[in-house]
């Protein structure tokens, strides 16, 4: 047993001993940071985005395609990035294109069953994020966007040893929070610092930084209720409908979770386990046929 231990402080000091360019995370899709970074510009045109989004033409046709899904349902089906945000608003692309790099980002990984539960898992986190939005004052689709993101330093790790990583989201068994711990010795940091340093180094919005950063972290009961907090219980109700990150993940109650709202969010929120779940396989599915 001391053996054991005396191998894994080893291993804790020579990964934290690397340099974070060691790491060699590969580039986000940079349409995708584009129109996150655009987004947020008030003077920013439209047409901007759409001749942004345009320039690619894989990544537009893969929005195209989510904006024509039953997940949208557009009365008419839009030919051009530019009908799908007059009807759909600029905000929904934001979430779209998110959504389409995300995927990319993660590329051959996404054959991993591991990697497969993992972007489930922030797709579930995006579709609870956005449903308990609507149930008080923050933006929808601001929500979604932030939920599909917010594990992105785990997607990062996952591209720097695929097959280590995937093993351990494979064995690993406890809370999501003991799986920092495990990180920080293959790696010398968790998923969380990787993601924050992503958003620094990406130049994506600064609330995104919170919620990359915190969403592990418990809940500030008595303070503001805002997108990292939201995003926090958003995680942990997506684990408790049965979307973990991983298998072993020990998930807290779906009624425990509902407790820790703010009055207006638990009085709004009207959904059980089970309903919520069946809203979240449905648009996955919508998401995943494209």
């Amino acid at each position: 047993m001391e053996s054991v231990r005396v191998e894994l402080d080893q291993r804790r000091g020579q990964a934290a001993a690397m340099p974070w360019a060691y790491l060699r995370l590969p580039p986000f899709p940079q349409v995708a940071i584009r129109v996150l970074q655009l987004a947020h510009d008030e003077n920013v045109q439209l047409y901007h985005l759409c001749e942004l989004i345009a320039s690619d033409p894989a990544f537009a046709s893969e929005v195209l395609t989510i904006a024509n899904s039953v997940l949208y349902a557009p009365r008419y089906p839009a030919t051009s990035i530019l009908q799908a945000v007059t009807v759909l608003g600029a905000n929904t692309l934001q979430g779209m294109c998110v959504t389409v790099g995300v995927r990319a980002y993660l590329g051959k990984a996404m054959s991993r069953p591991a990697m497969r539960t993992l972007w489930k898992h922030n797709l579930a986190c995006a579709i609870v994020a956005q449903r308990l939005a609507q149930a008080g004052n923050i933006d929808k689709d601001t929500a979604f966007t932030a939920g599909v993101l917010h594990d992105v330093g785990r997607m990062g790790l996952a591209l720097i040893q695929p097959a280590a990583y995937a093993a351990l989201l494979e064995k690993h068994q406890g809370t999501a929070e003991t799986m920092l711990d495990a990180e920080r010795v293959l790696f010398g940091w968790d998923h969380c610092e990787t993601g924050r340093q992503l958003v620094g180094e990406w130049k994506l919005p600064d609330e995104l930084e919170s919620v990359v950063a915190q969403h592990h972290e418990a809940r500030r009961t008595g303070g503001a209720w805002d997108l990292a907090e939201l995003i926090k219980v958003s995680c942990a109700l997506a684990s408790s409908i049965g979307f973990a990150a991983f298998p072993g993940c020990q998930a807290m109650p779906f009624g425990a979770l509902l407790e820790e709202l703010p009055a207006r969010e638990h009085g709004l929120f009207h959904v059980d386990a089970e309903t919520l779940k069946e809203e979240v396989v449905e648009s996955i599915l919508a998401i995943e046929s494209m």
